[in-house]
């Protein structure tokens, strides 16, 4: 572990280079510890949760006192198991939040009051099967039969490559054709081209075949979605696929949720994913014209700095990110951490693959997945070829399979390049994104005693005068849409004495109330130069007590989302 005084210089050397590679389980959990071991007095890590095969959920928190109650915001990535650009993002800002400590800068004055929770890899089980090579897995790498096996394709190497690619299979009644100018591109088929024509399946063998049917690969694989896994609005199979038996059913899901609800002080919350360049916010299961019009103001504040920072748009979860029509996803986690917790959540498909090879974002942006045609196929091939490597596309080669006798063995492997950015590619992407999620942290509220004030009015009578505030963006409540939510409580006062003591003792504790913030998001009609103004003094409360007496007073007001503001002063 390096040993230099510079702290900055031991921040760099502890680097285990996430931002050229993707990492695996071991030396993920080396990087969080060597934060945790080399800076205890701002990093602490902790797993969350254990998966079935025995992993941690490694949770890194950033901050000094991290048991002191503030706002706090949380970052994940990983919920799918091939979406690995999740966990180098959440790397990166985990260590930008360290930088910002050991070199404080004016402009990150307001972030450092905040707290970092980042969890870099929901499902630790289904990446290590990714990147050892065992071919695609949605989240985790663990099958439901229900009590009856049937036929499916089982994941594995034939040919000794290192990748689970595909099998090609010449049929006259395939769907695919071969690209005659780009090795191992497979073509959607026209009817006016010639033979030969070729049906393909994952590169593997057959679980439970019958000696003659050909199951349909399933994208699946008879296993849970953890971002369908989820209470809020939770729909079990089949209205759900992926949903699992039901809500948290999965240990990383559960383990998730039982954090977010212990730890309400949460207001944002970003959920990396991969590909698409675009984030994703709420409302999942209904329009904009239902959605509180104060939270979606915000939001655009968010998609407007999410544009500059990134060059990602933003859309709806209901109108831009369905697969069917009015069919939403049920059961995700932007939505729990939204609807039931009350944080700014957003998703982020990172790695905008459709801009590198300069595809049209279609409308709604769902389509941009769907609507790629042949010349945009061997666009791809080719810039895989010119630009990544050649990571994507290998040529086809015979090989003798157990089942099947003589098969091809070639295609792509879209783990690098397609799912995920290159490695060449990484830092970019890092960065533009912990530049984002650092401003998205400054609209959290801040709660300051402004003063604490002791007038004498008679011998033995003093008046105690306090003034506390929220300087931050946010209102104390947080979105608008979670201010009634049972655990968002208002702020308290309690006023403890020492050798004195209050004329009226049961005024002791009292609620405060909450308080306002000073944004309002775009968009707001108090910002127009038509009809310009500020609210009131709402994000300001005077307070008053009278106290018999010489002594100490202590003020202590806050509640357990913002933290706690305390000052003492002589009474007397």
């Amino acid at each position: 572990m390096p040993t230099t005084d510079n702290p900055m210089a031991r921040l760099q050397g502890l680097d285990l280079g996430f931002r050229s590679e993707y990492l695996d389980y071991r030396t993920l959990t080396r990087q969080l510890r060597g934060w945790a071991e080399a800076f205890p007095e701002l990093v602490r890590l902790e797993s969350i949760g254990r998966t079935p095969e025995g992993r941690d959920q490694w949770l890194l928190t950033v901050g000094p006192e991290p048991d002191r109650v503030r706002p706090a915001v949380w970052v994940d990535g990983n919920m799918h198991a091939a979406e690995l650009a999740g966990s180098s993002v959440a790397l990166a800002i985990a260590e930008a939040a360290i930088r910002m400590h050991l070199k404080p800068a004016p402009d990150t004055q307001v972030q450092r009051e905040m707290l970092f929770h980042v969890l870099p890899r929901i499902s630790p089980d289904g990446a290590e099967a990714v990147l050892r090579g065992r071919g695609f897995v949605r989240s985790v790498p663990r099958r439901k039969d229900h009590g009856h096996p049937r036929p499916r394709w089982q994941r594995e190497d034939l040919d000794g490559d290192g990748h689970c690619r595909f099998i090609r299979i010449p049929d006259p009644g395939g769907e695919f054709v071969a690209s005659a100018t780009h090795p191992g591109l497979m073509l959607p088929r026209r009817p006016d081209d010639p033979p030969p024509w070729y049906r393909l399946y994952p590169e593997g063998r057959i679980e439970n075949w019958d000696g003659e049917t050909l199951p349909d690969p399933e994208f699946l694989d008879g296993s849970t979605d953890l971002n369908r896994n989820f209470p809020h609005d939770w729909r079990g199979e089949p209205e759900q696929a992926g949903a699992g038996s039901h809500p948290t059913g999965e240990p990383e899901s559960r383990a998730v949720v039982d954090y977010a609800i212990a730890h309400p002080n949460l207001y944002a919350w970003l959920n990396l994913h991969t590909f698409g360049g675009v984030f994703i916010r709420p409302l999942g299961t209904a329009s904009d014209a239902r959605m509180n019009q104060a939270d979606l103001a915000l939001y655009r504040q968010l998609e407007a700095w999410a544009e500059a920072d990134t060059g990602y748009p933003t859309v709806s979860a209901y109108e831009e990110f369905t697969y069917e029509p009015e069919k939403p996803v049920y059961g995700d986690l932007m939505d729990f951490v939204y609807n039931q917790r009350g944080c700014l959540s957003q998703v982020c498909e990172l790695w905008d693959l459709f801009a590198r090879l300069e595809l049209p974002r279609r409308k709604p942006f769902v389509r941009s997945y769907f609507a790629v045609d042949r010349e945009g196929m061997e666009r791809l091939a080719e810039w895989d070829a010119a630009s990544n490597r050649g990571r994507v596309y290998r040529d086809w080669t015979t090989v003798e399979h157990p089942q099947l006798g003589k098969v091809e063995v070639g295609g792509p492997d879209p783990l690098i390049g397609l799912w995920n950015p290159p490695p060449e590619l990484l830092p970019d992407v890092c960065e533009r994104m912990c530049r984002y999620w650092l401003r998205v942290v400054a609209l959290l509220p801040r709660l300051v005693l402004e003063e604490l004030v002791v007038d004498r009015l008679d011998t033995n009578l003093v008046e105690i005068r306090a003034t506390v505030a929220n300087h931050g963006y946010l209102p104390t409540w947080g979105l608008d849409s979670s201010r009634e939510q049972p655990w968002n409580t208002p702020l308290q006062a309690h006023m403890e004495t020492r050798d004195c003591r209050l004329t009226d003792p049961e005024r002791a504790r009292r609620d405060v109330g909450h308080l306002d913030g000073w944004g309002r998001g775009l968009e707001h009609g108090s910002q127009t130069p038509w009809f310009m103004h500020s609210r009131g003094n709402s994000h300001r409360r005077s307070l008053r007590w009278l106290v018999h007496g010489e002594g100490k007073v202590t003020l202590r007001v806050g509640n357990e989302r913002v933290g706690w503001v305390e000052r003492t002063v002589t009474a007397g």
